[in-house]
């Protein structure tokens, strides 16, 4: 149970109400910033501004997954008003005030650093990125069959990362009867895709694999699929980028060639927003009782 922690929910998307649903199961009170167009009630959960929040009583922040924006703006659908999460808010915060977060930026990073507050970004944890990646999964085959005039089974799909997420896309496509090659650098991951029955190839020799590849799936945050790499794609490639923003495609590159490449971050909440929130919301409650003991020693 969460019986006397005081939660402050900032702004996100459908998959928050997955988390204030659970967190008020536990107990827990919660003051819901950037939620005045919600209809929905939660007995326990109030409806606040942020200049009307007293954060010296917070124990916690909750940030959707992306965080905050570089300039501080925390976004919400469930709002028209700007939000914006700043130092000075955090410094009135309890020191041992938590921020919990997808992922972060420079200047989430840079405000939680200087306000001596602690930031955990969710999205590092193992179990979080493996569960997310089945809806993620799921949305990459929607998007591969609704911008493509060929079946999946029988093309020549490329995986760029054999990470948490491209380990999950390489054997769902291979499963759907996709010929997968996968492209990596560590030898432990060429090996585990030798293992998987799939094709293996080194990512500096990205290149060289590219000529036949109908769909090229990029997991890495990196810029990978460079304008050299594009110009050896066929014109009917299909590129589905699901790294973090601004991900790892040359975008400006490929519609120049009229090669269509989508940059697909946040998939989970669009196609499942659900079990994506189910998925946050039972590691997050367990992360906060797991403080919350830690705290009462």
């Amino acid at each position: 149970m969460l019986t006397g922690l005081h939660l402050a929910v900032i702004g996100g998307d459908a998959r928050q109400l997955e988390i204030i649903r659970r967190l008020t199961e536990l107990d827990a009170k919660l003051s819901l910033i950037g939620f005045e167009q919600l209809d929905h009630a939660f007995s326990g959960a109030v409806k606040e501004k942020i200049d009307e929040v007293d954060f010296s009583i917070i124990d916690a922040i909750i940030l959707p997954v992306a965080g905050t924006g570089l300039d501080g703006q925390v976004d919400t659908i469930f709002s028209n008003e700007k939000v914006l999460l700043s130092e000075e808010i955090l410094l009135e915060t309890p020191s041992h005030c938590t921020v919990y977060s997808g992922i972060t930026n420079s200047y989430l990073s840079g405000i939680t650093k200087k306000a001596d507050r602690r930031l955990v970004q969710l999205f590092q944890r193992d179990d979080v990125a493996i569960y997310n990646s089945i809806p993620t999964v799921e949305g990459t085959i929607m998007m591969a069959i609704q911008h493509t005039d060929f079946t999946i089974h029988g093309s020549n799909v490329l995986v760029l990362g054999l990470g948490r997420v491209g380990m999950t896309v390489a054997r769902a496509f291979n499963a759907l009867g996709a010929y997968v090659k996968v492209g990596a650098r560590k030898t432990e991951h060429i090996a585990r895709i030798t293992e998987m029955s799939l094709t293996p190839f080194q990512l500096k020799n990205l290149g060289e694999h590219v000529r036949d590849v109908d769909i090229c799936i990029n997991t890495i945050p990196h810029m990978i699929v460079t304008a050299s790499v594009i110009s050896k794609m066929p014109p009917h490639t299909l590129i589905i980028d699901l790294a973090s923003k601004p991900g790892g495609t040359d975008f400006r590159y490929a519609e120049k060639r009229g090669i269509k490449a989508l940059i697909a971050p946040s998939l989970p909440g669009i196609v499942a927003p659900r079990t994506a929130g189910q998925i946050l919301a039972n590691v997050l409650s367990r992360v906060l009782q797991e403080d919350l003991q830690s705290r009462k020693g």
